[in-house]
């Protein structure tokens, strides 16, 4: 904290958001310990990251990696050791008790178990902040039934959290976060508690709510799917330090760290069986025989080239010498670039060209040799 941080008048730390756009966050050599039975626990270690106001941040790592850690010092429920976090410009450790009241106004929350009241209907549990906050009645009544409505729980407002689907009470949850109309929406893990369906929708919601209210969301998560699904940047933690961090599409496509290489693992498309049965190290000693050729592509293209940066099949196959066999392909499109592979079979004997024709794979390798087919 730089000299004379801390005694700054409240109401300066607090004007600090007006001279940038609302929900911006930024993290400065934050760390964070425990003290444990064993002793010293570092959950964080020199993390440094900013967050564009309005886009929509994963950070991701395995158990332990100090994903809630880290989202948590962002409404100060946990206060780092060291370093600085910075909402809006404002270091958010100089806040008072009234100031933090302030601040996670503009900080909505939604959680994995979606910490509902079950005695309260689904209309009381999204009303229970705006009531604490003292907001007249009728206020109240016109905001929850906008945000129910959004949701799409219009005519659940009489519920019980009980007589609701996981999807249905994580929406209350969602609606919940938003009654304050906050400028930042942190999600804990908000997917993890339901079926690949319901999380697919809620994802569909919350991309909705970031571009109608132009809200920042952060979110911490496992599923690298999530991310690829909704996600602008990502943060990777690995041992409580930042592994790698970047836009969506250069980390899925280029892994630099082997932390990322292993949680991208469940989205690789494996060799299917048959290839595999197939498939020889070697060229087979009698009979006819083609090589198999993976292509890779990363995304990697520039701006102007997008709408082009799908495979061409016709330049690869003259690059390939005029023959080339698709055998299969796993291929995806995030933010807008194709990433994946394919795998294409050639006779045997052609050279791969050094340098394909744009758009070009990042990398051509033989994996092997399969039977060939007239």
């Amino acid at each position: 904290m730089p000299r004379g941080e801390a005694a700054r008048p409240q109401a300066a730390i607090e004007a600090a958001a007006d001279r940038r756009a609302a929900g911006t966050i930024a993290f400065q050599g934050v760390g964070k310990v425990y003290q444990a039975g064993a002793g010293a626990v570092h959950a964080l270690q020199d993390v440094d990251a900013e967050i564009p106001a309005g886009s929509i941040f994963g950070i991701i790592g395995r158990s332990g990696a100090g994903k809630s850690s880290l989202l948590r010092t962002i409404n100060r429920l946990e206060q780092p050791s060291r370093g600085r976090v910075l909402v809006d410009g404002a270091d958010i450790a100089g806040l008072d008790a009234a100031g933090l009241v302030r601040l996670r106004r503009r900080i909505g929350m939604i959680f994995q178990h979606f910490n509902l009241l079950s005695a309260k209907t689904v209309r009381e549990n999204v009303a229970l902040p705006l009531k604490v906050a003292g907001v007249p009645r009728a206020e109240i009544e016109r905001r929850v039934g906008e945000l129910l409505g959004l949701v799409g729980l219009a005519g659940k407002e009489d519920s019980y959290p009980g007589r609701l689907s996981g999807g249905q009470k994580q929406r209350v949850g969602i609606a919940r976060a938003l009654v304050h109309r906050p400028e930042i929406l942190l999600c804990d893990e908000a997917t993890s508690a339901l079926d690949p369906e319901t999380t697919q929708s809620i994802l569909a919601l919350l991309r909705d709510i970031n571009r109608r209210f132009g809200l920042t969301i952060v979110l911490i998560t496992h599923e690298m799917r999530v991310i690829r699904d909704i996600c602008d940047r990502v943060l990777v933690l690995e041992g409580g330090r930042v592994a790698e961090q970047g836009a969506v599409w250069q980390v899925f496509g280029t892994p630099r760290h082997a932390a990322t290489r292993a949680l991208l693992r469940p989205l690789e498309s494996a060799l299917p069986e048959d290839l595999a049965l197939l498939l020889r190290a070697e060229p087979p000693a009698s009979g006819r025989y083609e090589q198999l050729v993976e292509l890779r592509y990363a995304g990697g293209a520039s701006e102007s080239d997008l709408p082009a940066a799908a495979p061409d099949l016709a330049r690869i196959a003259s690059a390939l010498g005029g023959r080339a066999r698709l055998l299969h392909a796993g291929l995806d499109r995030i933010q807008a670039r194709t990433q994946g592979r394919l795998l294409v079979a050639v006779p045997s004997g052609i050279a791969l060209p050094p340098v394909f024709a744009a758009p070009s794979p990042t990398h051509a390798k033989v994996l092997g040799y399969v039977p060939a087919y007239d």
